[in-house]
């Protein structure tokens, strides 16, 4: 009994993502990727921020630094302007209305994650 709810449950969870149109599931294959740069990227803002306030200026300065250094790894960047790009095209007018609804849920699910 126990085996068929949880093939059930598993059937019912993939179900949404399968009505996705191809650029939203291009966009959270992507996300997903980029979900460990986004964790440190936040971070390092809110590092950045408490040794500012708490005038720690070499340490804002470094903490900047290793920020910048996210952004210029080449994957990362070829990888950010993937995801911008279909952002834009995704927000200009999603084809499924499930795209737009999936794609809130996973950004939640991966704010989340990061804590």
């Amino acid at each position: 009994m126990k085996r068929s709810a949880v093939a059930v449950a598993l059937a019912l969870w993939s179900l949404p993502s399968a009505g996705l149109s191809p650029e939203a599931r291009e966009f959270m294959a992507v996300a997903k990727q980029l979900e460990p740069v986004h964790c440190e990227k936040r971070k390092l803002r809110r590092e950045i921020v408490m040794a500012e306030v708490e005038r720690r200026d070499g340490e804002a300065r470094e903490l900047r630094a290793r920020f910048e250094a996210l952004d210029r790894d080449a994957k990362t960047a070829r990888l950010q302007r993937r995801l911008a790009e279909l952002e834009r095209r995704l927000s200009a007018g999603a084809r499924d209305p499930g795209d737009l609804e999936a794609l809130s849920l996973q950004q939640r699910e991966a704010f989340y994650r990061c804590e």
